[in-house]
């Protein structure tokens, strides 16, 4: 798309940045230290080699939510809340449970706990350059956003990393799910930024759907827990130097 010369904004290349949560912004917890801190909340504890691979029992059954899961394999009982899980509060717990379950922990109550974890900031680890790139936008007059196929609030996460005032679109409130173009133009709306002046970053193929949205689109591999995840390209896009 070629640069235009926009009336009022001829300091910016861009107008707003939205950002996908998971992966892009944050991501949850190694399964070890998941399933070993849901284990702590019950009052019980496993030895560490138990713990590794209990952790990842649940991991390959697909009951962590963000983990990859490894076994395609969804039980017939689970398939429709697991088809919904995004657009449905009820669905997504259901299924991240229900899928839980089917692993023989031996602990009452883990799979609620396991799930009550990913409800909770304490249970994700924010990339290193999230925050600050996002803060550095907003000073530039950058207007930022997020944007999520969810199927619970992340706007407690947000609030516990100082950024709660973020406008935050969520699959399960508004009836869509990435890579649907209609899901990108609500996130466009909230923050009152026409697509064509608004960057879409994210990790999967289902963000970059935002240029079949008119959005201007950056996908970038998921880094390691806590370290930077090259966000600040978004400096370097929307604000010129």
């Amino acid at each position: 798309m070629p640069n235009q010369v926009f009336r009022g904004v001829p300091d910016r290349q861009l107008d707003a940045v939205i950002f996908d949560f998971h992966g892009t912004l944050a991501t949850t917890q190694p399964p070890v230290t998941w399933v070993g801190a849901a284990l702590v909340q019950l009052g019980a504890a496993l030895d560490p080699g138990r713990l590794t691979v209990l952790a990842d029992r649940y991991a390959t059954a697909g009951g962590l939510p963000g983990v990859a899961q490894r076994d395609a394999r969804i039980p017939v009982h689970l398939a429709e809340v697991w088809a919904d899980r995004d657009l449905s509060a009820y669905a997504h717990r259901a299924a991240y449970v229900g899928l839980c379950d089917t692993v023989d922990s031996g602990v009452d109550g883990l799979s609620e706990a396991i799930y009550e974890r990913v409800l909770t900031p304490e249970g994700w680890v924010v990339y290193a350059d999230a925050v600050p790139t996002i803060r550095a936008l907003r000073e530039a007059g950058v207007a930022v956003g997020v944007l999520s196929n969810i199927g619970f609030d992340i706007r407690p996460h947000l609030s516990a990393w100082g950024i709660g005032d973020v406008p935050a679109t969520l699959s399960y409130e508004v009836g869509l799910i990435k890579p649907d173009p209609k899901i990108f133009l609500r996130a466009c709306a909230a923050l009152g930024a026409e697509p064509e002046r608004t960057l879409m970053i994210g990790d999967t193929p289902a963000d970059a759907g935002a240029v079949h949205a008119g959005l201007r689109t950056l996908v970038l591999p998921a880094a390691e827990p806590g370290q930077a995840n090259g966000l600040s390209a978004a400096l370097n896009l929307a604000v010129p130097h």
